[in-house]
């Protein structure tokens, strides 16, 4: 094994709940609130769903042991892995970290639940493989370098995405640090995942966080009935990180590993949309409720963003500013400026109610992206001119960023934005009181089978 490959593989299989920081084990139990929540609405309300799961029913891969979230059939592990990391991403919902550029939850929590339900194992080690996998697929992506990723067309969340499931999955199953690695190194071989959906709105952003989830589990899978890996995933000239990104530092991805926890480093959503929007849509909305603009006092709004946040969500105009589907809005900034101005707000249903707006797609034209070389990360300077005066803003730090972390009265908001058409109250809180106290559950699958809708008994009862 390679130093990086070993340090990983040791720490994956060494974490456990109890050695967890208080901090660390609050925080990634909100954080499957919160993907839970979000995964659950996708599952009944993502366009993109009923495809994703008549195919894994053509498949043959139904009617196994494993839970997807808010569905009342069971499939095989690999599927639910599958369909939970795709519904967990398809909102565009899901959590970041922003130094590393990518959405974490969304594969490594389906790919624990999935191995969990597979051995019976107990909510404190699922927990405990879940900020493993956090950990992984951070720093691995840390150690890549983003930008140079992104560069090459690469999505970081579906390709590191991929060994962060595969700790996870391997501490379920409670494998030694040598099968572990060969699953770092099985998963060198399958880690996958492009930029090419922001050409047209295609929904392989949301699959390939399902894959990623998907090939971690099948990688631990494999590893721990002996199947061998390369010993070198990461490091050397064909590794991992030198084939994916042109300046890797691979001492990054064990830097402070087991003292520093990047799952603190984690942020929530508050709108459903690119990260890098964010700081757009706090502007924007500031400056509509200092100043009582109206959509139609509007002459121009110019959003300056990073060079890393202009490249995805601010070129090519022409297609940013003509937004087709869903996924062309969530990766508009000059769209989402548009729906932020008018509604005061930026919800998922934002997305039915105006890509066909007419108002709103001729406010979308008059708002303008720019790259700014001051700015970096999250940061964005908004300036909008109106009929009657110019206003500016600067963000900083988006709200849900670690910093700005969400409320906790913030938090239940969103999951009961997220869930209450389908779950009653006394669902909702019996779900929501059993991932944040994940620790003490011994029945994974019980836990799961809340996420599924009682509504319409719920009625029948109150009738």
């Amino acid at each position: 094994m390679t130093k990086t490959s070993a340090t990983l593989a040791e720490y994956a299989s060494g974490i456990s709940c109890d050695a967890l920081p208080l901090e660390v084990r609050q925080r990634a139990k909100q954080l499957v609130l919160d993907i839970t929540g979000i995964a659950l609405r996708a599952r009944h309300d993502a366009e993109s769903t009923p495809s994703l799961i008549a195919a894994v029913e053509r498949l043959g891969l139904a009617g196994g042991n494993a839970s997807v979230i808010g569905d009342e059939t069971s499939y095989a592990p690999s599927a639910a892995a599958l369909i939970n990391g795709s519904l967990a991403h398809s909102l565009d919902f899901d959590d970041t970290h922003a130094a590393a550029s990518l959405h974490t939850s969304a594969p490594i929590v389906p790919a624990a639940l999935a191995a969990a339900e597979m051995t019976g194992a107990d909510g404190a080690t699922t927990l405990a493989a879940i900020v493993a996998g956090f950990e992984v697929q951070i720093r691995i992506a840390l150690a890549l370098g983003p930008l140079g990723h992104y560069e090459r067309g690469f999505h970081p969340t579906a390709t590191c995405g991929s060994f962060g499931a595969a700790a996870a999955a391997a501490r379920v199953f409670g494998l030694p640090p040598t099968q572990i690695a060969s699953a770092f190194g099985i998963c060198a071989s399958q880690a996958a995942g492009c930029m090419l959906f922001l050409a047209d709105g295609a929904w392989t952003k949301r699959s390939q966080v399902g894959a990623a989830a998907q090939t971690g589990l099948v990688a631990a899978t494999l590893a721990g009935e002996g199947f061998f890996g390369t010993a070198e995933p990461f490091d050397g000239p064909r590794g991992f990180l030198r084939t994916y990104a042109p300046n890797p530092n691979p001492a990054r991805a064990t830097a402070g590993l087991g003292d520093e926890h990047e799952t603190l480093n984690i942020a929530v959503k508050p709108y459903p949309s690119c990260r890098y929007s964010h700081g757009g849509i706090d502007g924007v909305l500031s400056l509509r409720a200092a100043h009582d603009i109206a959509a139609t006092d509007v002459v121009s709004i110019d959003i300056s963003l990073s060079p890393a946040g202009h490249d995805i969500i601010g070129t090519p105009e022409a297609r940013k500013q003509h937004p087709i589907n869903a996924v062309d809005g969530q990766f508009s900034m000059p769209f989402l400026a548009a729906v932020a101005l008018r509604d005061g707000a930026m919800t998922w249903e934002s997305y039915a109610k105006h890509l066909a707006d007419a108002e709103t797609l001729a406010l979308c034209r008059r708002a303008f992206c720019h790259a700014e070389a001051g700015l970096e990360g999250m940061q964005a300077h908004v300036a909008i001119r109106t009929n009657h005066g110019s206003f500016e803003a600067v963000v900083e730090t988006p709200k849900g960023e670690p910093e700005r972390f969400l409320t906790e009265p913030e938090m239940w908001a969103k999951f009961d934005g997220l869930v209450a058409a389908y779950l009653s109250p006394t669902r909702r809180e019996a779900l929501a009181t059993a991932l944040l106290s994940l620790e003490d559950q011994s029945d994974i699958a019980g836990v799961l089978a809340l996420t599924r809708s009682d509504w319409p008994a719920a009625l029948e009862a109150a009738s």
